[in-house]
């Protein structure tokens, strides 16, 4: 297992807020079941694989722009 370094993460994101951001929203979607890994699981907690899929270029901060997206509609709904 290789180590994921936030330096690693940061040229897919565009600070280290933005960073923590994305990777607690990618971790609660593989922790809930709700999205297949991209990289391999290799026993690692939710957290590292969402780090290790960002470090990548998996994940990048699209994943929050689409997450809010869907938010402010079902805002609308009520």
């Amino acid at each position: 297992m290789a180590r994921v370094t936030v330096e690693d993460c940061l040229d897919n994101v565009e600070n280290r807020f933005e960073l923590v951001m994305v990777a607690s929203k990618r971790a609660h979607q593989l922790s809930t079941g709700g999205k297949d890994p991209l990289v391999p699981w290799e026993n690692d907690k939710p957290t590292v694989v969402a780090l290790r899929e960002i470090a990548e270029g998996h994940i990048t901060s699209k994943l929050l722009r689409d997450s809010t997206a869907i938010g402010r509609e079902h805002q609308g709904e009520n």
